[in-house]
């Protein structure tokens, strides 16, 4: 069921630090390989210490993030989460992310992120690249 236009998930990865140093065409490619999801509020996505196998980028509604039981922010319309899940092999995810309110998002997996980086290891590059830069400014 696709809820957003491969256009608009191209803006939203554009925004993304991980994914802003890819051209259009790369981006819209991108977006292809994502599935729109809708989930109601008290859906947990991401469970803190879990293998992560996601990225997710929030369309529509808010999430919460905790760590330890701990609040720690809200997400909402164009924010991220699960990023670095893309990229190493058996992350485990640092906090526990939850629907506050019914959701929209759209989904990019481990599995079909890897499926094209192999047709397109380009990407892959300039990808880690940024993951570099972002880590080194932390």
């Amino acid at each position: 069921m696709q809820l957003f236009s491969h256009d608009s998930k191209a803006d939203s990865l554009a925004r993304t630090p991980l994914f802003g140093a890819l051209s259009r065409a790369e981006l819209v490619e991108l977006a292809k390989r994502t599935e729109d999801m809708e989930v109601e509020e008290g859906k947990v996505l991401a469970r803190e210490g879990a293998i992560g196998q996601e990225f997710f980028v929030i369309v529509d509604g808010e999430v919460s993030v905790s760590k330890d039981g701990r609040d720690l922010r809200t997400l909402g319309p164009g924010d991220f989460f699960g990023e670095i899940a893309l990229i190493w092999d058996s992350p485990r995810r640092t906090a526990t992310v939850t629907a506050r309110s019914p959701l929209r998002f759209f989904v990019l997996t481990r599995q079909s992120f890897k499926s094209l980086i192999d047709h397109q290891p380009e990407i892959e590059k300039r990808v880690l690249e940024a993951l570099e830069e972002r880590v080194g400014s932390v």
